[in-house]
């Protein structure tokens, strides 16, 4: 039996559950590259097949989460084992757990995962997407979900050039 303690993927995953910020920065900093975060963040999964990322929005941990999305190469959108949710299937069950007076705070938590990629396109092993899942009551929540969705389907046919518009396109022959 070992004694050196937990492994940096168990206290990763532990940080997540309880939303300690310290043990997770404390981890993250004894990594050598930005390479070595993303790559432990991304495989870091527990028992289940749940990621850091299902995990920080299975438990409402914020600021956990706020940390992850800012880390270099994380994967906003991995399906966990069982459901095939991706966290921001995740979020949307645990605001759904709490009293409707507490919708509109713990929506940040979707919010985040949504300013950082999150696809909410994306259906899980039921074939359902996030706003599936939400509380018909959480309209806000709906609404939010529903233009995440727009912007992420039409942004998805939208190319973007760096050169102003220099007038007219089309053919620069004289002809009719």
């Amino acid at each position: 039996m070992s004694d050196e303690g937990a492994t940096p993927r168990e206290l990763v995953l532990e940080a997540c559950r309880r939303n300690n910020t310290s043990l997770l920065s404390e981890v993250l900093t004894s990594l050598n590259t930005p390479h070595d975060v993303a790559d432990l963040l991304n495989n870091a999964k527990d028992g289940v097949g749940n990621h850091c990322l299902h995990l920080a929005a299975s438990y409402g941990s914020y600021d956990v989460l706020d940390i992850l999305l800012d880390q270099e190469d994380l994967e906003v959108d991995p399906v966990d084992r069982l459901e095939r949710d991706t966290p921001l299937h995740k979020a949307i069950r645990f605001i759904n757990t709490l009293p409707s007076s507490q919708w509109e705070s713990a929506s940040s938590i979707a919010d985040l995962l949504i300013d950082a990629g999150a696809d909410p396109r994306i259906r899980n092993k039921a074939k359902l997407k996030p706003m599936d899942l939400v509380d018909p009551k959480n309209k806000e929540l709906r609404n939010a979900l529903q233009k995440a969705e727009y912007a992420m389907t039409v942004g998805d046919d939208v190319v973007v050039g760096d050169a102003p518009d220099e007038g007219p396109t089309g053919s620069a022959s004289d002809s009719d």
